[in-house]
């Protein structure tokens, strides 16, 4: 009985229990065992990418206290938490900020600058929108921005002059806010900044950020998943070797000494001491750690490389799964960002409550004291003439405050959102076909470059925890 070929610590005898030498054991039981190895690997490895959304773990003694000592590479990992909590958060969403700004770079900004994006937006839409959901509240808006200011002069003014007042701001209301939108888009780069909004809407909401690579790349994680079968032939190959270094081995050659009839490989002698440096079962575990290392590599390769379509004689595969796919994930991809990211309530909100928030009202107030002036010009002259002292600029100031107040009640509706989304996504599509095959790949390329290390890594210890298993049930 040969114990290398037995397994649970020499309580099982494959060979006798099969009636088959170590060598049909092993090339029947090693690709098996390769290939769940390799289909673990990778889902495990698409699932660490995702989840957790947020950072999961529990505290551990020690962890604080030598964190500092660690290499910059381990520190960067996203198993640390503040105070000494270990545990573990998606690289995806651990990298939002990061991602956010790929995604920018990578594809947003390479398809249209911010004034494109707001143009598809159609301003003049989004004025008469405005205008026509103020209409029920302007006389009630104005009358309160004039009576904040001038609350006597409002009441003592004749009911008729009242009304022409009402009447004329009423009229020119269309008018007004096409003129304030039209003064946004002269200046829209100095108010949005697209890439910050971006960043800092991503990096608050990690989930949507998911949700986008998701939807944007689902064939292509799933044939990550699938893939891990090619760990079955690398399997096949890891057992030929195990054999080889197994009847070439000193105990079979004694065995072969006994019976000319059993299996030897001879092999001079400086080549039998190099192979067999290393003990069989270590053989095994570095085999296997090899198989889920280039299993894992060999997946990110498949669905990103090339960007072009390239003869078969270079790459098998021909041209990267995802850049084949380009036609489709360019619309998936504009759906998510049109519907989660690029819509009019995260414009507005950018514009009014951004960093470019303070020139936003700015520019409406400037539009608003300029069609005043037009407007209640001759209004304001006779109640000079009539009451004294007006403070037009407070008038102008209090009416662009309420124009600002009101608007995110309109532009931050679902309904709204829903409308211009539909147009984001048709030119966010167009834009993104249009796009290099290698430009368009990279950006999801990039937002698994920098954790694949630890891809192969962890595909490297799968290996060696199934290549334990298999030693532990059928032997070295």
């Amino acid at each position: 009985m040969s114990y290398l070929a037995t397994g649970f610590f020499g309580l099982l005898d494959w060979e006798e229990m099969t009636g088959q030498s170590k060598f049909v054991v092993d090339i029947v039981t090693v690709p098996i065992f390769s290939a769940i190895a390799g289909l673990i690997t990778n889902w495990t490895g698409v699932i660490m990418l995702l989840a957790p959304i947020n950072f999961t773990g529990f505290y551990m003694p020690g962890v604080k206290r030598i964190f500092p000592f660690m290499p910059r590479k381990l520190q960067i990992l996203p198993c640390w938490a503040p105070n000494g909590i270990i545990g573990f958060q998606g690289f995806i969403p651990c990298r939002a900020e990061k991602m956010a700004s790929i995604i920018v770079d990578k594809s947003i900004y390479r398809i249209g600058g911010v004034g494109d994006f707001y143009q598809e937006l159609d301003p003049d839409s989004l004025a008469m929108n405005i205008a026509e959901k103020a209409r029920p509240d302007i006389r009630r808006l104005t009358t309160e921005v004039i009576e904040k200011e001038h609350k006597q002069l409002w009441s003592t003014l004749p009911g008729p002059v009242k009304e022409q007042v009402l009447s004329k701001v009423d009229a020119e209301l269309p008018a007004l806010s096409k003129k304030a939108f039209k003064k946004i888009g002269e200046n829209i780069d100095q108010l949005l900044d697209v890439k910050l909004m971006v960043i800092q809407y991503l990096r608050t909401n990690p989930a949507i950020l998911v949700s986008i690579i998701k939807n944007m790349a689902a064939p292509e994680l799933r044939f990550m998943v699938r893939i891990g079968t090619l760990g079955a032939p690398f399997g096949v190959i890891l057992a030929l070797w195990l054999s080889f270094i197994h009847y070439s081995s000193d105990e079979v050659k004694e065995a072969h000494e006994l019976d000319p009839n059993a299996a030897y490989i001879p092999l001079p002698g400086f080549l039998n001491t190099l192979l067999h440096i290393f003990p069989s079962w270590l053989w095994v575990l570095l085999g296997a750690a090899l198989i889920g290392i280039i299993v894992n590599i060999i997946a990110i390769k498949v669905v990103f490389v090339p960007g072009h379509p390239m003869p078969r004689t270079k790459y098998l595969w021909k041209q990267g799964l995802f850049a084949a796919r380009q036609h489709q994930a360019s619309w998936e991809l504009a759906q998510q960002l049109s519907i989660e990211v690029l819509t009019v309530t995260n414009f507005t909100n950018e514009m009014l409550n951004g960093s470019g928030a303070d020139k936003t009202r700015a520019y409406v107030q400037e539009t608003v004291s300029e069609e005043a002036k037009r407007i209640l010009g001759p209004f304001m002259v006779m109640a000079r003439n009539s009451f004294g002292f007006v403070d037009v600029e407070e008038l102008e100031k209090g009416g662009a405050v309420a124009v600002v107040d009101f608007a995110p009640s309109v532009l931050y509706s679902e309904e709204l959102n829903k409308e211009k989304a539909k147009k984001i996504e048709e030119y966010a599509t167009e834009k993104f076909r249009q796009l290099d095959p290698d430009d368009f790949g990279e950006m999801l390329f990039n937002a698994i470059e920098q954790d694949a290390w630890l891809l192969y890594a962890h595909g490297g210890l799968l290996g060696i925890l199934v290549g334990a298993v298999h030693i532990l049930i059928f032997g070295a």
